[in-house]
């Protein structure tokens, strides 16, 4: 059976096919470090993937926008907040959205994918538009 990290992996070879300019692997990987995260994961992989989240979903960005957002960040050599995990982190998973067909369906349920992980991260919406606000002028 095939780990949660094969399935991206798998997910991996098909969004860096992608359309570059957009760049809708980071979305997949925003996403899916979002949905599996554990408590022995570091503050900056989750703060900056719930970034990415609300960057994509909240403020319109491309993938490759939130990219650029990430290398800025990631310049500042902060100590980043620890965040109080949700128990549920959406219902979507990257299971289903490798079953969706390639191209339109499966990439609008990337879209999905991220808004149902993005709810659940609902306690954390105000803090992480505050930090996207401090540290990106977004």
């Amino acid at each position: 059976m095939k780990t949660p990290q094969d399935l991206f992996n798998e997910l991996s070879y098909y969004t860096l096919a992608q359309d570059r300019s957009y760049f809708i692997h980071q979305h997949a990987v925003d996403a899916f470090a979002a949905q599996t995260t554990d408590e022995n994961t570091k503050p900056i992989k989750i703060t900056f993937a719930l970034i990415g989240l609300y960057l994509f979903l909240e403020k319109g960005f491309t993938g490759k926008q939130v990219q650029q957002a990430h290398v800025k960040m990631s310049q500042n050599k902060k100590r980043w907040p620890s965040l109080a995990l949700p128990i549920q982190r959406g219902e979507i998973t990257v299971e289903n959205v490798l079953k969706a067909s390639p191209g339109e369906p499966r990439d609008l349920l990337i879209r999905e994918w991220c808004e149902s992980i993005w709810k659940q991260y609902h306690a954390w919406h105000q803090g992480i538009a505050d930090l996207a606000k401090t540290e990106l002028g977004v």
